[in-house]
């Protein structure tokens, strides 16, 4: 699943071929994808509107139209190809956005996990899902206490509430494993027994590893890809996720591959005590 540094990248390379440009229609092949409003007034909202600009919050990318803002969550492998209007229609493009010179954008989702969101401008940062998330990585607020506060109630262990986007939003399951090996830090430390000084180091990791990545373009593994030409190259400074039957690169001890959750974890055993 993609996350903060690859849907920055996506953002980045949408804002290239986007911006200024308007929506003529909109055709909907999977009605899943659309999470609110109803398929029906998303198709009739979205005509005509121009793209302003385009952000992220969170996981999200966040298309700013004249009205509304779009809401776009890729999950496990949502990215958009660019076509001509006469193009046939691929097995996965589930989402097609056409605009007023003739040319599309098609939304691909091999899983069809994705979800598109067209919320009202003028309070959709009040709204669910934008007001359920938490602070951003660069955000001046994040900090040890805010953190240490949020987990003194969490008994879970550190690996599952890192991914808690109502907390730090942006890191999934990549990054929470580089953040608490550079931090040190057993994924199965209970949250509530973390001190001040682990959070200060798991806030100092996360501005660290997601700004890193975020400069390499993300990281592009398994089956995702952020778009057409577009690959991340962090996978090539991991430390320890995906690391099977790997060293740790500072003490050299075997990397350890588990479950945590459900979520594969790689930490080393050594090193994160």
């Amino acid at each position: 699943m993609p996350e903060k540094p690859e849907v920055i990248t996506v953002a980045k390379a949408l804002s290239k071929k986007i911006i200024g440009r308007t929506i003529s229609s909109v055709d909907v092949y999977w009605d899943n994808i659309i999470a609110t409003p109803s398929v029906k007034e998303f198709k009739t909202n979205i005509i005509n509107q121009k793209i302003l600009d385009i952000k992220t919050r969170g996981k999200f990318i966040v298309i700013v139209l004249e009205s509304y803002l779009l809401l776009i969550h890729l999950r496990m492998e949502g990215k958009f190809f660019f076509r001509n209007q006469d193009d046939p229609l691929e097995k996965h493009e589930h989402i097609v956005f056409t605009f007023s010179d003739n040319e599309e954008m098609r939304y691909h989702d091999v899983r069809k996990f994705g979800k598109m969101y067209l919320l009202d401008k003028h309070n959709a940062y009040e709204v669910a899902p934008l007001c359920e998330l938490g602070y951003e990585y660069d955000d001046k607020r994040l900090d040890g206490t805010y953190l240490k506060q949020k987990l003194k109630k969490k008994s879970l262990p550190i690996k599952t509430t890192l991914l808690d986007q109502t907390i730090i939003t942006g890191i999934g399951n990549i990054y929470d494993d580089e953040i608490l090996f550079l931090s040190h830090i057993s994924p199965f430390k209970k949250s509530c027994d973390l001190t001040l000084k682990d959070c200060n180091e798991i806030v100092r990791n996360t501005k660290i590893v997601l700004e890193r990545a975020i400069a390499l373009g993300g990281t592009t593994i398994k089956s995702f890809t952020s778009s057409e030409g577009v690959h991340g190259l962090f996978q090539n400074e991991l430390n320890v996720h995906g690391k099977k039957k790997g060293k740790c690169p500072i003490c050299s001890s075997e990397i350890i591959n588990v479950k945590i959750n459900g979520r594969g974890t790689y930490y080393c055993k050594k090193c994160q005590k």
